[in-house]
């Protein structure tokens, strides 16, 4: 499975530090489970309503997939579906670009046009 651009949903804090670090070690649930999780365009807005519910300091992390090299893996997760994990830190060099993900009036993440 590929998908030119891959997406993380990062905490805004976090992100603006590893901006500054030039290096990105993802999430507390990242790091527990041992890979930076990613999501396809098609897979990103239920990861975020599953995993980021409310919560207003989501910044869209935008990838390339190809950039990633081996570190990024493609494994079986909800439904059988497969989706793509980095085993190691995400360089800020290899993302394509970041967007604030605003919540509408009922809490929902607002996406902007994904690159697929």
């Amino acid at each position: 499975m590929t998908a030119t651009t891959i997406y993380h949903l990062a905490r805004e804090g976090a992100w603006k530090a590893a901006e500054a670090a030039g290096v990105y070690d993802g999430t507390p649930e990242d790091r527990a489970d041992g890979f930076l999780h990613f999501s396809t365009a098609e897979q990103v807005a239920v990861s975020a309503a599953k995993h980021r519910a409310g919560e207003t300091d989501i910044v869209l992390v935008a990838v390339r997939s190809a950039d990633l090299g081996g570190a990024l893996k493609w494994e079986s997760s909800r439904g059988g579906a497969l989706f793509p994990h980095l085993y190691g830190t995400l360089a800020i060099e290899h993302v394509a670009w970041t967007k604030p993900l605003p919540l509408d009036g009922d809490g929902v993440h607002q996406f902007p046009e994904l690159d697929r």
